[in-house]
């Protein structure tokens, strides 16, 4: 009987928590799935795939869509109570590498920074404890500019982090990675900026010859239509 109800225990437990872990997804920020493509994302969001900007073309492709929900729900007169006030997706090769979550500052008013982990559990399960000093991986500029993180969780493939931004209000800030693309999405933008330092003093060789053949074009121009009809 013992061995029994034991057994019984063990797979109630077993139940519970694959039922917990079923509804922690955290390759995810609501529909929206890392890894998915430009298309399918703005999809979603009802916004055009020309919308991306081109953050650099080499030596891969980085794109940025920002989007700002409607804060009306359709069908309704009443306003949304939907804390969201824009998302940046960010996109390494056409996937889904980071999502960025700015939250109203109307719409989290008072609440304390416990309230709103609590929330975000239901998502994605347990924060991580505080990580220790000399572990930390260097900040990208995104993080730092995103002020204090106030908890994360994560797995090895994917990191959520909410912060407190330093701006008016304290906003809050939510950022969901995958990371082996948001590595290779980091070492991609260094490539490229090292490239255009290189490119930089050709480039505007270049830019000033332009400016030059552009002003004697622009001269000769007005010169056919002016010749013909001056008079002293």
């Amino acid at each position: 009987m013992t061995n029994a109800r034991t057994l019984a225990i063990c797979a109630f437990g077993i139940a519970l928590l694959g039922h917990r872990l079923e509804g922690q997804d955290l390759s995810r920020y609501r529909t929206f799935e890392l890894g998915s493509d430009l298309t399918s994302v703005a999809s979603l969001t009802g916004a055009a795939s020309a919308e991306a900007k081109m953050i650099h073309q080499r030596p891969a492709l980085l794109q940025d869509l920002q989007w700002r929900p409607s804060r009306w729900v359709p069908g309704l007169t009443t306003m949304s109570t939907d804390p969201v006030d824009q998302i940046l997706f960010s996109f390494y090769n056409n996937q889904l590498f980071r999502v960025v979550v700015d939250y109203s500052h109307e719409r989290t008013e008072g609440m304390t920074d416990a309230d709103i982990i609590e929330a975000i559990s239901e998502s994605y399960g347990t924060p991580f404890a505080p990580t220790p000093r000399g572990v930390v991986r260097a900040q990208s500029r995104l993080e730092t500019d995103s002020g204090s993180p106030v908890a994360r969780w994560g797995d090895a493939e994917h990191g959520v982090v909410l912060y407190r931004t330093s701006s008016y209000g304290k906003a809050l800030r939510l950022i969901v990675t995958k990371a082996p693309l948001d590595d290779l999405a980091r070492k991609a933008e260094a490539e490229a900026m090292r490239l255009d330092d290189l490119e930089a003093p050709r480039r505007e060789i270049a830019r000033q010859q332009k400016e030059r053949d552009d002003g004697r074009a622009a001269a000769e121009k007005a010169r056919v239509v002016n010749k013909p009809v001056f008079r002293p």
